[in-house]
């Protein structure tokens, strides 16, 4: 009788819980816009708020919001957008052809149905962006991706803006992908098996006998997963998150994804052919506000820091841009970004469940993944809130970063 009770009375029932939800699901969204639009209304601008709801389940919900906010992210003035080229870049380039070449190809990035016209002059203006910011900065190098990272922001905020908003993002977030050779690029994705390693001892250890490797993550990198996903709606929700974080956020994204894909691996025939096949077709119905929280706890209980040793195997740790960072601790008068997050986990654990049978990691215990995976689902998203304002750190950023 309770069953029947809880079923309700067939499609009356399912309709006026349909309605429930949906009107749930507008009243949140209706505050989070109103809080966002109080933190930007602040005096002085509240940046840490604007993280949280960056962060946060769903993001910055549209791209009206986001020509707002992402500004804010980067510390970048709208009223001084960087001045146009008056050479003729496109002739003095030595980066044009490859250019071109790599945004000719760039259909699929392009809405689906825009008239050709209109893709066409967008495509012009990928161009001339990507040109102008190069000739700006001759120490940054084009590599082929990065037409996909300022497509998304073209679309997104329009030619002049993205133009200043990629500018900061190549001497920042991308730095290292834009040197002359790959060795930095690789040894960011040299923390990818470190961080599988910490939650899923098993899994790593399956790939590193299939010999995989780490490349068919490079994509993913470098482009921000915009080259891979084909919804543009998950694109700019990652690309929220990423600007709300460390640089080696994208890195603790793809190491989620590989996770969640577990069985899916374990599953494959243990040779490299196989495995790289299978992981180098990305779903594109992955659960992404979950892998974003689990991304995000996994950041707090495994920062940099502690997998730098495993991922500098090959290459010194501090030879990247991301390593610099410090894990968000670029201190201010008041406190790290980090500070709240490593709070929350830790006011997660009982007293009497010590830190570290949570975080070792021996080899023939699989339950750690669940452990982990269990403090996922109680942080939440939640959980990822930054309280750092941008305003604050980004000036010693950017003296630390690339002195």
């Amino acid at each position: 009788m309770a069953l029947q009770s809880a079923q309700g009375d067939g499609p009356t029932s399912s309709r006026w819980a349909g309605s429930a939800e949906k009107a749930d699901f507008n009243g949140k969204r209706k505050k989070k816009v109103a809080e966002i639009h109080q933190a930007l209304n602040s005096d002085p601008i509240d940046v840490a708020a604007l993280r949280r709801m960056a962060i946060s389940e769903g993001g910055l919900l549209s791209d009206e919001i986001r020509r707002k906010v992402w500004p804010k992210l980067l510390n970048i003035n709208t009223s001084d957008p960087p001045p146009l080229s008056g050479k003729n870049l496109r002739q003095m380039s030595k980066d044009y052809q490859q250019v071109l070449l790599d945004v000719r190809r760039s259909l699929r990035r392009f809405p689906p149905g825009m008239p050709d016209e209109q893709r066409e002059g967008l495509q012009e203006e990928l161009i001339d962006i990507i040109l102008l910011i190069l000739e700006r900065n001759p120490q940054l190098h084009y590599y082929q991706g990065y037409h996909d990272i300022v497509v998304t922001f073209l679309l997104v905020v329009g030619e002049r803006l993205a133009a200043s908003l990629v500018e900061k993002l190549s001497t920042h977030h991308l730095r290292d992908f834009m040197d002359p050779t790959m060795d930095n690029t690789k040894h960011i994705l040299n923390y990818l098996m470190p961080i599988i390693d910490q939650v899923n001892p098993e899994l790593h250890d399956f790939m590193q006998s299939a010999e995989v490797g780490t490349i068919f993550a490079l994509s993913w990198l470098i482009t921000w997963f915009g080259h891979v996903l084909s919804d543009f709606r998950h694109v700019v929700r990652l690309y929220d998150f990423f600007l709300a974080c460390h640089p080696l956020m994208p890195i603790y994204f793809a190491a989620v994804i590989v996770l969640h894909r577990e069985q899916e691996v374990l599953d494959c025939d243990c040779d490299m052919a196989s495995v790289h096949h299978l992981l180098s077709q990305i779903p594109q119905d992955l659960p992404y506000e979950t892998l974003i929280s689990r991304a995000g706890d996994l950041f707090v209980q495994f920062p940099p820091s502690e997998l730098a040793r495993e991922a500098a195997a090959q290459q010194r740790a501090e030879r990247t841009a991301a390593s610099t960072f410090k894990d968000f601790e670029l201190a201010s008068a008041q406190q790290r970004p980090d500070m709240v997050l490593r709070q929350r986990f830790r006011g997660l654990l009982r007293p009497e469940d010590p830190t570290k049978d949570v975080l070792t990691k021996p080899r023939t215990n699989r339950f750690v993944k669940l452990a982990v995976m269990g403090l996922t689902v109680a942080l939440g998203a939640a959980a990822l809130a930054v309280v750092k304002s941008a305003l604050e750190w980004a000036p010693k950023f950017q003296l630390q970063l690339f002195p």
